[in-house]
């Protein structure tokens, strides 16, 4: 049962680290070309298609296999900007509730009547290198990790798109973010951890325009550490942006507290 709560667990994390993506433009220019521009303009442009939307529901499908178990689940995603991301994971009943906030990371199974409460402690062992609620929510909503205006950045043009990186790389991991010429949101984040030999590979595709906002409606996500590898693939079914979220949270009373 541990080893399943783990997985349901690793599914909403890397869910997060994986979905939604938005800009305040309403053109999606698909015949963009990637030409030659300075990395400063490319970072402040990214910068300026950031989600600015107070809140979102989404359902998604999401698929996920890691080579030794193979799950396909229903994802209720409901987020209100810098204060919570609230999920709900079902599978013909309701097997997983996950909310997390700036400073906590909640989840309890009223399928196997257990629960987590902790910090983000758990999520920095899970990828592998440290985290914060508010690099969390940028890569959920298809921004980079980091504030690519607060680092100096080098520029590579790729596969017609803007790969930014930072000029002085931390020891612990590297960061390339490939951003689109047609919007300016990201294409695809890299981490790599190379002394954990992990690396985390996030895509965003098939964009279209919801309410104003420009997302992407489907994430592939791919983790590796060593042998092992995640894979999971997001399909969002359905996108609502500021409408009433109801993100009540309460863990029964009754429940056994896991120690991950």
């Amino acid at each position: 049962r541990l080893k399943l709560m783990k997985n349901l667990f690793r599914i909403c994390v890397l869910l997060l680290f994986f979905t939604s993506c938005c800009t305040n433009k309403r053109v999606i220019d698909a015949n963009a070309i990637a030409k030659k521009m300075s990395a400063r303009k490319v970072a402040r442009k990214h910068i300026a298609a950031n989600f600015d939307t107070k809140t979102l529901a989404a359902k998604v499908k999401v698929k996920f296999d890691n080579g030794k178990t193979k799950e396909s689940v229903s994802v209720t995603m409901r987020i209100v900007k810098d204060e919570i991301i609230w999920l709900k994971v079902t599978k013909f009943i309701t097997i997983l509730k996950v909310k997390i906030t700036p400073t906590s990371v909640q989840y309890y199974s009223p399928f196997f009547k257990n629960y987590y409460d902790g910090d983000f402690t758990s999520l920095e062992e899970l990828l592998g290198f440290e985290i914060n609620f508010e690099q969390l929510q940028n890569v959920l909503l298809g921004q980079s990790i980091q504030n690519v205006k607060k680092q100096k950045q080098q520029l590579e043009i790729k596969d017609n798109a803007f790969v930014l990186s930072p000029k002085v790389q931390s020891d612990l991991f590297k960061i390339f973010y490939s951003v689109s010429p047609s919007h300016f949101k990201l294409e695809k984040q890299q981490i790599v951890n190379p002394i954990k030999q992990q690396q985390l590979d996030i895509s965003y595709s098939n964009y279209k325009i919801i309410e104003a906002e420009i997302f992407p409606t489907n994430i592939t996500i791919k983790a590796q550490q060593k042998k092992k590898y995640t894979h999971i693939d997001a399909t969002f079914k359905s996108v609502k942006l500021n409408t009433k979220v109801n993100t009540s949270f309460r863990i029964p009373a009754n429940y056994k507290r896991l120690n991950l």
